[in-house]
């Protein structure tokens, strides 16, 4: 029986194969590489945030578009549904936001007039201290209303010019709205996007999936499933959340009698996509409005109890119950996320605070707390 020939040989390296091989030059590569692309993120970096916006969209909308496929409705269509939605609140947005701005601009030009009834309220007060016993009440009246005055002036002096420019149609919000690569513009982009991305969400995620290498693909299945727990159904638990603020401040204010109550309620609930800020934004022109009414006080009263309701049914019941499915985030922890993103970049880390604490805490128990370093110790 003749032996079995030899193996062939291994073609030589070649330099770039035989520098690879060191450590020291993959090390160097990948900085570099990196540097390149946080250079080349920071000129790009309208595009990559549009494209985040678009795909959140499409994330959002996909269960949706998914259950209108199963209903045999083509997907074409359900996507045209969801566009049809879409512009349908950002017209109502536009439409309640120009309604109450221009309820405060008139508000605030008349709110001198108001502070004779403060003078009023503060004689009262006054003389039931004075006849308790309570005494040194002489300069206060005087210098509570001049204090008063002078907060209402500056409020007018650099909130009404604001507002109105927003208002006019030659101002520069609208200008800026209409020229090219202004808000409008990138509004129209962004929803774009979202259209071709929610036609073919499958095969986009497919194609990002496949930029990284194979060995990885699974790990990167993963920790994006670990990223839809976290950060999606923070997102649609939220927009529940927001929902309810909005119609519960709307029907609490409607019937207190406010004016724009549907527009003070969108506002709410628009700015409860950040927990804990809806209320405090909505409860700012509430209570102006209820300023200039009949009964300015009990009016006032009646809108602080309805935020103060609003934010304890959130904190205390729909928080809790609908977040804790997919975060488990203690309340403190909530609260002091947001503090620490809008710390260090406003609004945005706001926004991005708590699905960001609620990502690193599936993290931590996915890998940290089964890993032999928790678990032995290091």
């Amino acid at each position: 029986m003749t032996p079995s020939p030899p193996p062939p040989a291994a073609p030589p390296l070649n330099a770039f194969q035989y520098a690879w091989r060191s450590p020291w030059v993959r090390l160097i590569v990948f900085l570099i590489a990196g540097y390149l692309l946080y250079r080349l993120s920071g000129q790009i970096r309208t595009v990559i945030v549009d494209f985040a916006v678009a795909f959140l969209i499409a994330y959002l909308a996909n269960p949706l578009l998914n259950w209108l496929v199963r209903g045999r409705v083509k997907r074409g269509l359900g996507v045209f549904f969801v566009v049809l939605v879409f512009l349908g609140l950002f017209t109502l947005a536009g439409a309640l936001l120009a309604t109450v701005s221009g309820q405060l601009v008139t508000l605030i030009q008349k709110l001198p007039e108001q502070i004779g009834t403060l003078g009023d309220t503060l004689d009262r007060a006054t003389s039931w201290l004075s006849s308790k016993g309570v005494t040194g009440l002489d300069g206060t009246r005087a210098s509570i209303i001049e204090s008063a005055q002078e907060y209402v002036q500056n409020l007018g002096q650099n909130l009404v010019p604001i507002l109105q420019q927003g208002l006019n149609s030659t101002g520069s919000i609208l200008s800026g709205l209409l020229s090219i690569g202004g808000v409008l513009g990138q509004i129209l982009l962004i929803l774009l996007l979202s259209i071709y991305l929610m036609l073919d969400y499958s095969r986009v995620n497919a194609t990002l999936l496949g930029v990284f290498p194979r060995p990885w693909q699974p790990r990167v299945l993963e920790v994006s499933e670990l990223i839809g727990t976290a950060v999606g159904g923070y997102v649609r638990g939220q927009l529940v959340i927001a929902t309810f603020i909005g119609v519960f401040v709307w029907l609490g204010l409607m019937i207190v009698g406010i004016p724009s109550a549907a527009a003070i309620g969108f506002l709410a609930g628009a700015f409860n996509i950040v927990p804990y800020l809806g209320p405090i934004i909505g409860a700012t022109p509430a209570i102006l409005l209820a300023l200039t009414m009949p009964g300015a006080l009990l009016k006032i009263i009646f809108v602080i109890v309805v935020f103060v309701a609003a934010n304890q049914i959130e904190g205390n019941f729909l928080s809790p119950y609908i977040l804790s499915k997919t975060t488990d985030l203690h309340p403190v922890t909530v609260l002091l996320a947001i503090l620490v993103g809008v710390a260090l970049l406003g609004f945005v880390g706001a926004l991005l605070a708590v699905p960001t604490v609620a990502l690193g805490k599936l993290l931590m128990q996915k890998y940290y707390f089964t890993s032999r370093i928790y678990t032995e110790g290091p």
